[in-house]
């Protein structure tokens, strides 16, 4: 064999990893277009179109749709595809609750143990980035920069298992944060707050930035219970 078959031969990805990349890949995809609402809740999704649009066979297919229905996103129909799972009243507000107890242990966390100048710089861009998409009137941008500024409160813990259950419920939060956002009245308050958590953080003061998170949390649950009906969920 030669020295350049044997180079070809090396480096040729095995079929059965193949498959296991294209079912990550798949569920990669699939996940952020539910949760990013491109798949609204309801909407039932044949798998032979699922399979043609991601330009795979039905084998990973399959197991991206296991671990999207393991998560709870999906259920699986048979011999029909996947149909995004409607949200409801009770899984909104739990997810809520749970949410803020996760992020103001966060909030108080970052603030005990003092931040770097990197790291409240990744914060402060966060913010600026929500007030710009609020300047620009986008909500969509808004949506996406609030998100980051909450994933970095999350992913800034030092906790290693509390980051990972926090940013699995973090997901399944944007989910409806966006499907509430054309509805929303202009969240002015919601950069104010947030950058009023991150000045508490920065002077160390954790019991500020936890009554001003915990404050904020509490003020988005009322708005959001009131915006359900909006956006096709029925209030408990």
């Amino acid at each position: 064999m030669s020295t350049q078959n044997a180079t070809t031969d090396e480096l040729e990805v095995p079929s059965f990893m193949k498959k296991l990349l294209q079912a990550d890949k798949a569920y990669d995809i699939l996940r952020e277009r539910v949760i990013s609402a491109h798949y609204p809740p309801g909407m039932t999704v044949p798998e032979p179109e699922l399979a043609d649009d991601l330009g795979m066979s039905r084998t990973p297919l399959r197991e991206a749709l296991v671990r999207l229905e393991h998560d709870g996103l999906v259920e699986l129909i048979p011999r029909r595809g996947m149909r995004v799972k409607e949200l409801s009243a009770r899984d909104i507000s739990e997810i809520s609750e749970l949410l803020a107890c996760l992020e103001c242990e966060a909030a108080e966390r970052l603030a005990s143990r003092r931040l770097s100048a990197e790291e409240l710089g990744r914060l402060d861009a966060a913010i600026a980035s929500m007030d710009e998409a609020l300047e620009a009137d986008d909500m969509t941008k808004w949506s996406q920069a609030d998100f980051q500024f909450h994933r970095l409160l999350i992913e800034l813990h030092t906790n290693r298992h509390l980051v990972e259950v926090a940013l699995g419920y973090l997901e399944k939060a944007h989910r409806f944060r966006l499907l509430a956002a054309p509805f929303r009245a202009k969240p002015v308050y919601s950069n104010v707050n947030h950058a009023a958590v991150v000045e508490a953080i920065r002077r160390g003061d954790p019991q500020s930035a936890v009554d001003i998170h915990r404050a904020h949390k509490r003020r988005w649950t009322r708005e959001l219970n009131d915006l359900m009906p909006k956006f096709g969920v029925e209030r408990g």
